[in-house]
């Protein structure tokens, strides 16, 4: 039998298993994507903008618990393109996950690419979006996930639901901003305006007519499922005159808990009630950037959408509501540290307690030296970044592809489980040397079913900020964080073991650290990076792979037959 033929046959006996991974009540829903430019005028002007179907912000789809997921993606533009399932575990099943080079080769133009998400524990909000460049600016859309059929949301079921996206809007061409960006070495210029569900709200100039509205009932309660698609800013949000209960975070429940904000980080979704228990009125929902690092420029605006009640009466002019100062690191951490999982028995907690690998991950702000002296990062030099002092270098094929076909010299092996200088990281005053990563294609590779614990460590190079983790194909517990450097005699003491919440994407916090846990057993190769975009195009990033299993049902299974190539 010819090696092309046992592939092909492996290939129909991973479909094959795909769908038998269904559990009885499972529904197979069926998609299309068209990636395509399509026109759209925002703050005075008009421009080209890349689209999934020409909608912006992209379709919202919609799957219960368990379901599995066949999206048809045609790419109809004139540039690369991946499409990324955020949050969802892809169990054994990292050939349709996304990021360009990691999991697959970009779908070039006039190719398409049938990608398979078959959920499994995931329950309640994730996204959707582009995974290579930028694209994703205007790339993206929500997932819903409802419960399983036969099984209620642990809170009353809500009137309705509402997805809130926030992004933003360059009235510049993307891709254009992205090369000035890259050619520069230093900051990219921020967005012109930030968007509530694709409009800027009636703050900003030509925008009043466009302004998201949403009707609501009194006395009736509304989910609120919310991603942050915002490029390179944690946000913060609220509602005029109401509080907002928190009932969810990525896809899993939290205890809830009242809030007049919320801080949500790029690639986080948080599913929250919103009671219509005001007067009949107009008020205003805003969002407004948090940015934890003096002296840096960036996006300072509000945008704003409007609650609008049912009913007749004349309303008045509606006031913003009361949101945190830009620099209140206080506000972002503490909000973020008030997530606890329901930990009850239909939703039961399984925080690996036997750790067997250890891992201390440093995320810093770096430079490259200036190749001709015209550089627009720090010291005249290059801006990059770096885990462990490694600045992550894409490969020209996906990583997956190499280690399932052992080809040699893509990539190494050798990531470092903890940083190769030890210093103190949230120091004052840290020598120069310190500032140059090394550029590398290196992976970390877990055994299967290892309990892992990572201590998410940032640092003060360049002053530091905030870092929104995201890894891909896990979600994880998140047991400890706190300010400062992480202290392994004494931090450990005060985990969150009992009910601690289940992310895939972690706020570390300015100078700070945070404290992860999962069990490794999904086999295959997982990207873990910042989900600021500058960070990532900086090389803040890093690839684990994880190892197959003994038994049949815990090895990686064969690729799809159209799988793009390079």
């Amino acid at each position: 039998m010819s090696l092309k033929v046992k592939i092909f046959i492996q290939q129909i006996i991973g479909f094959l298993f795909l769908v038998g991974l269904a559990p009885a009540g499972a529904f197979v829903h069926h998609y299309r994507f068209v990636i395509k430019e399509a026109p759209y005028s925002k703050l005075c002007s008009s421009k080209n903008i890349l689209t999934v179907n020409g909608q912006f912000p992209g379709p919202v789809l919609y799957a219960n618990r368990g379901d599995t997921l066949n999206v048809n993606v045609q790419n109809g533009g004139s540039q690369n393109i991946t499409i990324h399932w955020h949050g969802a575990r892809q169990l054994r099943y990292p050939w349709s996950d996304g990021p360009a080079f990691i999991t697959q080769c970009p779908i070039r133009p006039g190719t398409s690419f049938n990608q398979k998400l078959k959920l499994s524990n995931e329950e309640g909000t994730l996204w959707w979006h582009a995974h290579s460049d930028w694209s994703r600016a205007t790339v993206h859309g929500v997932l819903i996930i409802r419960p399983a059929n036969g099984t209620d949301y642990p809170f009353p079921k809500p009137a309705a639901e509402i997805p809130i996206i926030l992004g933003e809007w360059w009235k510049s061409d993307v891709q254009e901003i992205v090369n000035e960006f890259v050619a520069s070495g230093g900051d990219p210029n921020n967005s012109d305006a930030f968007l509530i569900n694709g409009q800027p709200g009636d703050l900003y100039p030509c925008s009043r007519n466009d302004t998201f509205n949403l009707t609501v009932e009194k006395g009736k309660t509304y989910l609120l499922r919310m991603v942050n698609a915002v490029m390179n800013n944690l946000m913060f949000f609220s509602i005029a005159n109401h509080e907002l209960t928190v009932v969810g975070t990525d896809a899993a429940y939290v205890k809830p808990f009242k809030t007049n904000y919320i801080t949500i980080s790029p690639g986080q979704t948080i599913d929250v009630l919103l009671e219509a228990n005001q007067n009949p009125d107009h008020y205003y929902m805003a969002a407004r950037a948090y940015n934890s690092l003096n002296g840096v420029n960036f996006g300072n605006t509000t945008t704003t959408a409007i609650i609008q009640y049912r009913g007749n009466y004349t309303p008045s002019s509606p006031v913003l509501p009361s949101l945190p100062n830009s620099n209140d690191t206080n506000a972002s951490f503490n909000f973020t540290s008030k997530f606890r999982s329901l930990a009850d028995q239909k939703h039961p907690v399984n925080v690996p307690l036997n750790v067997t690998t250890n891992l201390l991950l440093t995320f810093s702000i770096n430079t490259l030296p200036c190749e001709d002296e015209s550089c627009s990062g720090a010291y005249g030099d290059r801006f990059a970044a770096s885990v462990n002092n490694i600045s992550f270098v894409l490969p020209n094929i996906d990583i997956l592809e190499a280690y399932y076909k052992n080809i040699i010299g893509v990539y190494g092996d050798e990531f470092p489980s903890f940083p190769s200088l030890n210093f103190n990281f949230t120091g004052d005053s840290l020598p120069v040397k310190l500032l140059h990563p090394n550029r590398k294609t290196e992976v970390h590779v877990l055994e299967y079913k290892t309990n892992v614990e990572i201590v998410l460590q940032g640092t003060s190079l360049l002053g530091g900020i905030d870092h929104p983790i995201h890894l891909h194909g896990y979600s994880f517990y998140v047991v400890g964080s706190g300010f400062g450097n992480f202290d392994k005699d004494k931090d450990p003491l005060k985990y969150n073991l009992v009910d601690p919440p289940f992310q895939n994407t972690i706020a570390v916090v300015k100078n700070g650290w945070a404290a992860i846990r999962f069990r490794a057993d999904n086999p295959g190769v997982w990207f873990m990076h910042c989900h600021l975009e500058r960070h990532v195009s900086w090389g803040m990033e890093m690839t684990f792979i994880v190892k197959n299993g003994m038994g049949a049902g815990e090895k990686l299974l064969p690729p799809p037959p159209d799988m793009p190539k390079c």
